[in-house]
């Protein structure tokens, strides 16, 4: 359940200083709240100068693509689509802790084109101040490039990005936090195509009961689900459904995360033990 107090707009000032910094801007947008704060605002304050580009591989739902169209399509955004091939990278696809950064290589190699082709002058990502305290080798390929991080610059979390989000009007503000599938598989265990469709399938068929946040993390043939700690007690009471949905899906057994849903949490072993 999202809880959020008064937005400040300090920090979301801040932001819309960095954005307007920049001149002109292509931004790697997704469809989440963050990338969709970050090119609100850029169309806001470089009317004229913003693009959004999105990126699709195995690694992410059509109905994810499907719903980022049309939000950037309500927002008169121009959209620019393109195809990633981070899947095929061997570096990617063994599933090592560094797997996020090869993932970013291949996207930014390929965005970066694109921008100098438009005559853009900044590539952008909707990084936070968050995602500083997790196991992000993602964000070193973003520094590596020289890509911008305006909501990360101005100091922004994830509660402050929804409170400004909501306060603009985005109608995803709300919208539960998501991560490409891969982020299912623990590291050591390579990422396929069939096991991306897989984790697809299951992860459908258990918000189609009505979970909004879920992750199946993929253990072979266990289907290990996380749900909101508050909806655990809802799920149980559906267990034969999402049973058989998850069989369906190609799991041989189906446990519950007594933990209850945490963004990352196969990343537990990569960073500091919470105190």
């Amino acid at each position: 359940m999202i809880q959020l107090q008064r937005a400040d707009p300090a920090g979301l000032d801040r932001a819309r200083g960095i954005v307007r910094s920049l001149g002109s801007v292509l931004v790697a947008y997704s469809g989440g709240v963050d990338s969709t704060l970050l090119l609100k605002l850029a169309l806001d304050e470089l009317p004229g100068r913003s693009v959004a580009v999105l990126a699709s591989s195995p690694a992410y739902p059509e109905s994810e693509q499907e719903e980022a169209r049309a939000l950037a399509s309500r927002l008169g955004a121009e959209l620019v689509e393109v195809n990633t091939s981070e899947v095929e990278l061997e570096a990617y696809a063994q599933n090592h802790p560094d797997r996020c950064f090869h993932c970013k290589e291949e996207l930014f190699d390929t965005l970066e084109p694109i921008r100098e082709r438009m005559g853009l002058r900044h590539l952008a990502y909707g990084a936070t101040a968050d995602d500083e305290g997790d196991h992000r080798p993602g964000h070193a390929s973003a520094v590596k490039h020289g890509v911008r991080f305006p909501l990360l610059e101005a100091g922004l979390g994830k509660a402050e990005i929804r409170l400004a989000a909501r306060s603009l009007g985005l109608s995803n503000w709300n919208k539960p936090s998501f991560a490409c599938l891969s982020s299912r598989i623990p590291h050591g265990t390579p990422v396929t195509v069939e096991a991306l469709r897989q984790i697809e399938r299951a992860e459908a068929s258990v918000k189609g009961l009505g979970f909004a946040q879920v992750r199946v993390r993929h253990h072979g043939d266990v289907a290990r689900v996380e749900v909101e700690p508050e909806e655990m007690e809802a799920l149980f009471n559906r267990r034969e459904a999402v049973v058989e949905g998850l069989k369906q899906a190609g799991y041989k057994f189906v446990a519950l995360d007594l933990e209850g849903y945490e963004t990352g949490s196969l990343n537990r072993a990569w960073r500091p033990t919470r105190r």
